[in-house]
């Protein structure tokens, strides 16, 4: 299954070792190996993740950590963050079942993104990724495990390769340079006045919505960023009165 072989399983913030180590678990179980943990708030190397690991110690081991979210989808096309219910982004919320054909279509490196075990992702976070998934379950309680949540889904993306499911689609820019793109765009809209400093936030979130809708190619983003320099050099160079 080498597709999997280029999916990043993000976990941020996770403060359980338990639940660390149950991943690790998981990812061996389903052919998955590349394991990212975002500031972690527990240690990866502690007894108890490696007692939940078992074989999966090495995906302990090889772990990658860092700082923050944006540092670890560094490099990635596409990826898909995980919500709740009551998620209050605006972003339609799929099923892993309808979203995870379109993560495993990029020709690049994705990540599947998990948010902290009691409160999950913050807005800020969501926003990083193109889409977001829920997985159903029963509304008396809705609440998974985290470790629970990552075999779901690491399940669903094995399943996505025995039906051979996977559509055709075109390659999406970088996460990275559409970030670049998206804070070059924010300054130019605050300069020009388009937008204000205290809504700012809220409707450069709709504007990453759209262009996550529109997955715009390496060659589209190039063009779009080439305007906003062209608007830049050409408020810069216009004449006095």
């Amino acid at each position: 299954m080498v597709a999997l072989d280029l999916v990043r399983i993000i976990l941020v913030e996770p403060a359980g070792p338990l639940n660390v180590g149950s991943v690790a678990r998981v990812m061996k179980n389903m052919g998955l190996s590349r394991l990212v943990l975002v500031n972690p708030r527990c240690d990866r190397r502690s007894p108890q993740a490696y007692q939940m690991a078992v074989h999966g110690a090495e995906i302990l081991e090889a772990a990658q950590v860092v700082g923050d979210l944006t540092t670890a989808l560094q490099g990635c096309d596409r990826a898909i963050a995980t919500a709740g219910r009551d998620c209050s982004l605006g972003l339609p919320l799929e099923t892993p079942r309808v979203a995870f054909p379109w993560l495993l279509a990029s020709p690049g490196e994705t990540a599947l993104i998990f948010g902290r075990e009691d409160h999950g992702l913050t807005n800020q976070e969501l926003n990083l990724a193109q889409r977001a998934v829920m997985i159903p379950a029963h509304p008396a309680y809705p609440s998974l495990n985290l470790a629970q949540a990552v075999g779901i889904c690491a399940y669903e993306l094995t399943q996505v390769l025995t039906r051979s499911v996977i559509p055709q689609t075109l390659p999406t820019a970088p996460l990275d340079h559409l970030e670049a793109y998206y804070q070059d765009l924010e300054t130019l809209l605050l300069n020009i006045g388009y937008l204000r400093p205290h809504t700012a936030a809220a409707r450069m979130a709709k504007i990453r919505h759209l262009h996550h809708r529109a997955l715009p190619t390496p060659e589209e983003l190039a063009l779009l960023r080439g305007m906003i320099h062209q608007v830049r050099w050409a408020i810069q160079h216009q004449p006095r009165s």
